[in-house]
């Protein structure tokens, strides 16, 4: 009995590789039995060749830092609503909307999973991050615009980010209603309090 040939890989596009590896890695992150989502694991489950993946990303800290931040890109939006606070308002918005699901919290699971365990990686994850803190830079700069004295970026992180990823990593839920509006006015102060504007 002739032996059965292997069935022949498809060729992917450098995109359809990137969007079958993060696919991969949001499933065995889902996964029920909680399985650390491990290169060749992802390269099984995405159907590409795991040097593909170290080629690409370099290290699975790099490549969950990126899955990370392309999925949070797309899930909060940067509205512009004419003020600082209203911008704020809506990101944070969009931050709770996001760890509400499912996905949202493995995201952050993901982001525990790939603290650096190298300096090679620490640079890696740190492109990433500032990926992610440049949304809230442009913020920043759309307020400076408009004559509004923005918070430090520090600020912002601290007081405004921060808080998800506790409450999402000790599985504590956001408050049902008010939550981004609270957060913010931490940060600027209670509206009316005090001015946005120069």
């Amino acid at each position: 009995m002739p032996q059965k040939q292997p069935a022949e890989r498809i060729r992917k596009s450098p995109e359809q590789v990137r969007a079958a590896v993060h696919q991969a890695v949001i499933d065995l992150l889902a996964a029920p039995d909680g399985a650390e989502p491990t290169i060749p694991a992802i390269a099984q489950r995405a159907g590409v060749n795991h040097t593909s993946i170290y080629r690409r990303w370099g290290s699975r800290e790099a490549l969950l830092a990126d899955v990370v931040t392309t999925r949070l890109e797309s899930t909060s939006p940067l509205l512009d609503t004419g003020s600082l606070r209203g911008d704020l308002t809506a990101w944070a918005q969009a931050g709770v909307d996001s760890i509400r699901t499912p996905e949202g919290r493995v995201l952050i699971r993901a982001v525990a999973l790939s603290m650096p365990t190298s300096p090679e990686a620490q640079s890696e994850r740190g492109q990433h991050f500032r990926r992610r803190m440049s949304s809230i830079e442009r913020i920043r700069e759309r307020a400076t615009a408009r004559g509004e004295v923005p918070p430090p970026l520090e600020d912002i992180f601290d007081q405004l980010l921060a808080p998800f990823y506790v409450r999402v990593i000790f599985g504590i839920d956001p408050p049902a209603t008010g939550y981004p509006e609270t957060l913010v006015n931490r940060l600027l102060g209670p509206e009316g309090a005090a001015t946005d504007t120069t």
